[in-house]
């Protein structure tokens, strides 16, 4: 069993950054694939960014274009937390966040993953 504790989201104006954190229970964190979603009112979960340490033939990091350039997914295995830094914040990228844990499958499904955190709201104004 592995528990996901996100943090860090906020209110922040457009062309603001946050970084949000992912606290997981256990170091077994790393062997999984490990990816940031995000839901706004109304519309359905999407995949943001993933990251998978654990296979040398699975790209590193996959990004939803909407957010590529602008967002850095990263795992700091020492304090066994996931992060999202977001820059460059637009109006479009509020919403609930939530980081996922699983075996990845299709990155962007939410299939493909087995534990989830509670959510983080993000609210970016104009």
């Amino acid at each position: 069993q592995l528990v996901l504790v996100e943090s860090g989201g906020g209110s922040v104006q457009a062309g603001g950054s946050l970084r949000l954190s992912c606290e997981a229970s256990s170091y077994t964190i790393r062997r999984y694939c490990v990816a940031w979603f995000r839901q706004a009112p109304g519309k359905e979960r999407e995949g943001v960014a993933s990251l998978w340490l654990a296979r040398s033939n699975y790209p590193d990091t996959n990004y939803a274009d909407s957010v590529k350039g602008r967002f850095t997914i990263s795992l700091e295995n020492a304090k066994n937390t996931l992060y999202l830094q977001m820059n460059s914040l637009e109006p479009e990228d509020s919403g609930m966040y939530y980081c996922a844990a699983g075996s990845c499958g299709t990155w962007y499904l939410e299939g493909g993953y087995t534990y989830w955190g509670q959510g983080t709201q993000v609210t970016v104004s104009p």
